[in-house]
């Protein structure tokens, strides 16, 4: 009897450590469940924070390259990596512009070339572009040479462009390239680069590829206004438009083919009406900011329209992000 008593009692504290066994276990699963909802709730809150919102100049024309005005945000589509991204944010106002104006003072610039081009640049600078943008101004022949600083209103660079006397080969890569550093430290909200040039590259260090690739880098428009003067016959020296192409295209802007310098003028104000009636539209990210290039597409729901921008970004990693607009 004593022993089945004490078999007994074994039993009972037994079962009594067993129930102590679940307690515990239910505390910690307890602790364990509210863990993970506050490491859940933490991770949605830095997720949140790291929503980057990737806005996007782009120009709308049709078939003939007439500006098309009035649209509005479900007009368009954005495309990130192939991926449609809603669009959150859309303006058609004109917001100001940071520009600058690559001009050619290679040896065949001589003369009334000359003239003509620098009454152009001054006409841009002081009466088609607003108070409140900001431009600079370098000439290259086969080096470039920056001649001004970002500077403000663009009208204080009229007669920048007074001294320089044409002469030595045309190297329009390389002043892309000089070009660029300028570009990625602009202060208004969208930027061009202007190119005008009546020459093929014949003085470059740097490579087509190479100007295509140091481009990417920068959220500019980049136009071209390529002049191939019937007076210049030496085909080897006459401006490349196919080579003008392929730099400006991915930027959104284009290359404009005149015939004569003093087309140079009208060629400049057809860019100032184009950045005078962009669209700035938007969306939000959620993929890391981590250097990787993003490809970015723009349509306009109407095919008969064509939108122009950047084709793509690189995602710049947030502690040394520049200008990405």
């Amino acid at each position: 009897m004593h022993h089945e008593s004490r078999g007994g009692f074994q039993t009972t504290k037994g079962t009594k450590h067993t129930k102590e066994e679940n307690f515990l276990l239910l505390v910690l699963l307890m602790v364990l469940v509210v863990s993970d909802v506050f490491v859940v709730l933490t991770r949605a809150q830095t997720f949140r924070g790291e929503v980057t919102t990737v806005e996007i100049p782009v120009t709308v024309t049709d078939n003939t390259g007439r500006l098309i005005l009035g649209l509005s945000k479900d007009d368009f589509e954005i495309y990130e990596d192939g991926d449609q991204q809603p669009v959150t944010q859309f303006s058609d106002k004109r917001t100001p512009v940071s520009v600058g104006v690559l001009l050619d003072i290679s040896d065949s610039m001589r003369g009334q070339p000359i003239i003509d081009a620098r009454t152009s640049v001054d006409r841009f600078l002081s009466d088609l572009l607003d108070p409140g943008d900001e431009a600079f101004v370098e000439s290259f022949n086969h080096l470039p040479r920056i001649l001004s600083a970002w500077t403000g209103p663009p009208s204080k660079l009229k007669g920048k462009l007074e001294g320089e006397k044409p002469t030595g080969g045309t190297a329009i890569y390389d002043a892309i390239f000089a070009a660029t550093p300028m570009l990625l430290r602009h202060t208004r909200s969208r930027a061009a680069l202007i190119v005008i040039s009546d020459g093929a590259d014949t003085a470059s260090d740097h490579s087509l590829a190479q100007t295509r690739e140091t481009l990417r880098r920068s959220d500019a428009f980049v136009y071209a206004v390529a002049v191939d003067s019937a007076t210049d016959a030496r085909v080897s020296t006459k401006v490349s438009p196919e080579a003008l192409r392929e730099i400006t295209a991915p930027s959104g802007g284009y290359t404009e083919v005149i015939k004569t310098y003093e087309d140079i003028g009208p060629a400049t104000e057809r860019i100032a009406d184009e950045l005078n009636h962009q669209y700035t539209i938007g969306y939000a990210t959620l993929k890391p900011q981590d250097g990787s290039w993003r490809s970015l597409r723009v349509r306009v729901k109407n095919h008969d329209y064509l939108a122009r921008s950047r084709r793509g970004y690189y995602a710049t990693i947030p502690a040394t992000k520049s200008t990405q607009k």
